[in-house]
This record gives C-alpha cells, structure tokens and sequence, in this order.
C-alpha cells in the first residue's frame, strides 16, 4: 500500500476468484481510479496486496477476462495471501 497517502498510488488491479476457474480482472485503473479501487476493497473487506509488478502485467488483461496461464503461480500467491489474512483455507486444504 501507499505508506505516506500523500500521491495516489499508480495502479490497482482488483482479482475475483470463484474456485472453480481461472482468477479474472474485475477491475484495473490508474491514480484516483486505483485509489478508489483499494477503497472500495478495504470498505468491503476484501484482502489487499501491495504487487506493482505483478498489477503492471495484470494491467494488460482485459476486464472480465481471466488471468493468463504464465501468471498463474504468482496470482495463486496473491490468493493464498488472501485467504491467510481472512482465516480462511482453500478447499480441500489441511487446517
């Protein structure tokens, strides 16, 4: 995250995961669009990850469309960060 809050930060890409399919971008944007990205994400509770270089490739999905195979590993990590910060464990996974 941006630590002083005193320039917007440059890019946020929000990731949404079913479980089921491959994570899609349901979201992306720049400055004040970025802002309000991880706003409406901390409102919501949703997990959030400081990653530019992995928003900069991700930057270049199209909304709704879902990650490319290259990035799986590094958005898996995302997830799984994700899940740790809410408690939660994957399916299937040992507790």
């Amino acid at each position: 995250m941006n630590k002083d809050h005193t320039s917007p930060l440059p890019l946020a890409v929000a990731l949404q995961y079913d479980g089921e399919s491959a994570p899609r971008v349901t979201a992306k944007g720049r400055d004040a669009v970025a802002e309000r990205i991880v706003q409406l994400a901390r409102q919501h509770g949703i997990p959030i990850q400081e990653n530019q270089p992995l928003a900069s490739l991700l930057a270049h999905v199209e909304t709704g469309e879902e990650i490319p195979e290259a990035l799986y590993l590094a958005v898996a990590q995302v997830i799984a960060f994700a899940y740790y910060l809410s408690g939660k464990a994957p399916e299937g996974a040992e507790e």
